[in-house]
């Protein structure tokens, strides 16, 4: 294959949350593209499983379980990163949950729950693989946030919290590290058609009178081209946000929502 068809040729990616949803599909089309990945998630069996299907693209896949809020863990897996692939070229912060509750009698440990995962684990990880970068004085940062990080949203306080901090510690970072080679970016998708939104779909069931299908029906209304956004269009910016030619863009916050959200 030629340059243009392997843009990421000799590439060495680093993906959390990567064994489902848009983890799977971003590593899927790193893989694609030509870069060896660091697949980290919780669920060993899945990762597996996904490293031997990337691996028929002809590149590198090194399946690595650890709980990204965990700083220990955090610290053994980048090491473990960089005895495996000897560096890291693109990082994607893309492991995180979703629940809903109203603030009246919201728990505490649900709150602390969704801030560590979505928006601790993103501190610790950069902060664990950020020095090869800065070494080599290159390397992409690609955090996957959500149009929650620019507007507010009934009954997801939590959520909506940590994605907005999610956003803010991008930008932060982009300036930080603006003269180091690094750029570093968000991509914030609407509802996506993952397990994630088919987790939101039942509990929308279990707490009302809608049915799956009307649940369903209601988050694809929240993006005006009345669908539920594919993994694979967010995987597509990760994918541009990791190349070469994006080297000039740092500090963004990019939506992809079929135009629900427009700054």
């Amino acid at each position: 294959m030629s340059a243009q068809d392997m843009p990421l040729g000799g590439k060495r990616a680093v993906i959390t949350g990567a064994s489902k949803g848009i983890g799977r599909a971003i590593a899927t089309a790193y893989a694609v593209a030509g870069a060896d990945v660091a697949l980290v998630a919780r669920d060993e069996g899945e990762l597996t499983a996904l490293a031997g299907e990337l691996r028929t693209h002809g590149g590198k896949a090194f399946p690595i379980v650890c709980d990204v809020t965990d700083a220990a863990a955090v610290g053994k897996m980048a090491e473990q990163v960089l005895a495996e692939m000897h560096g890291i070229d693109i990082l994607v912060n893309n492991a995180g949950i979703a629940r809903s509750h109203k603030l009246v009698g919201h728990p505490d440990e649900l709150w602390n729950r969704i801030l560590t995962t979505n928006l601790t684990s993103v501190y610790l990880v950069t902060k664990a693989l950020v020095q090869p970068m800065l070494d080599q004085r290159s390397g992409r940062i690609v955090n996957i946030a959500s149009i929650a990080g620019k507007v507010g949203g009934r009954y997801v306080i939590a959520y909506t919290a940590s994605k907005h901090g999610v956003i803010g510690l991008t930008r932060a970072l982009a300036a930080e590290l603006v003269n180091s080679g690094i750029t570093v970016n968000a991509v914030c998708p609407g509802y996506v058609d993952t397990p994630m939104t088919e987790a939101a779909i039942a509990n929308i069931t279990e707490h009302t009178a809608m049915s799956a299908e009307r649940a369903r029906d209601t988050l694809e209304r929240t993006n005006p081209q009345q669908r539920l956004i594919e993994p694979e269009e967010v995987a597509s910016v990760a994918l541009f946000l990791a190349l070469e030619t994006s080297k000039g863009i740092t500090g963004q916050a990019i939506n992809v929502d079929g135009g629900a959200v427009m700054f």
